[in-house]
């Protein structure tokens, strides 16, 4: 399968997740500032990574889940940046599907801008080094949050939950090769 096939796979498989969860809880994550979708991203990413020290797990929820939760998160943040509005809370399962599927779109035409320029050096990466780079991204989030979204010359926060999407997504590729390769 190409890069892009897999993409697909990964996305499909989240997208189907977020869409069931949004049926059962509706939009309540519509409630959270973007600060706390991204405190919830570093929650997630840091069991990965200290899941991946110890090499045990003690909650039955592998960490492939966890990368799934990044996914959606970061489209949560990108979807709460774009329509903004808190007051409107509920929104139409179909409406915040259509805001899905547009910021995977534009997400995964960036990671095909990308792999053709870096060549697909993530397939070369250890997911371990894909946690941390996860992380560093959510630390320069979390220091542009604090200055009130100001940069001077780094991108913005949208670039940075862009790239934690396709890192996750590329995360999920490796470990479904692995998994697929053992069996």
């Amino acid at each position: 399968m190409t890069t892009g096939e897999q993409y697909d796979q990964i996305i499909n498989n989240c997208r189907s997740l977020f869409q069931k969860k949004t049926i059962d809880y509706g939009t309540a994550w519509r409630i959270l500032r973007l600060s706390s979708l991204t405190d919830q991203l570093y929650i997630k990413a840091m069991r990965i990574r200290s899941v991946q020290e110890k090499g045990v797990l003690k909650i039955d929820e592998a960490i492939d889940g966890e990368f799934i939760a990044l996914v959606n998160y970061s489209i949560m943040s990108l979807i709460q940046m774009e329509i903004g509005n808190y007051d409107e809370l509920d929104l139409a399962t179909e409406i915040v599907m259509g805001h899905y599927d547009k910021i995977v779109a534009d997400t995964k035409t960036l990671m095909e801008n990308k792999n053709h320029d870096y060549g697909e050096a993530w397939r070369d990466m250890r997911v371990s080094s894909i946690t941390d780079l996860i992380l560093m991204k959510l630390l320069r989030i979390k220091q542009i949050e604090d200055n009130e979204g100001k940069t001077i010359v780094s991108e913005g926060l949208d670039a940075n939950y862009q790239d934690i999407l396709n890192y996750s997504v590329f995360a999920l590729i490796k470990l479904s090769e692995k998994n697929t390769s053992c069996q």
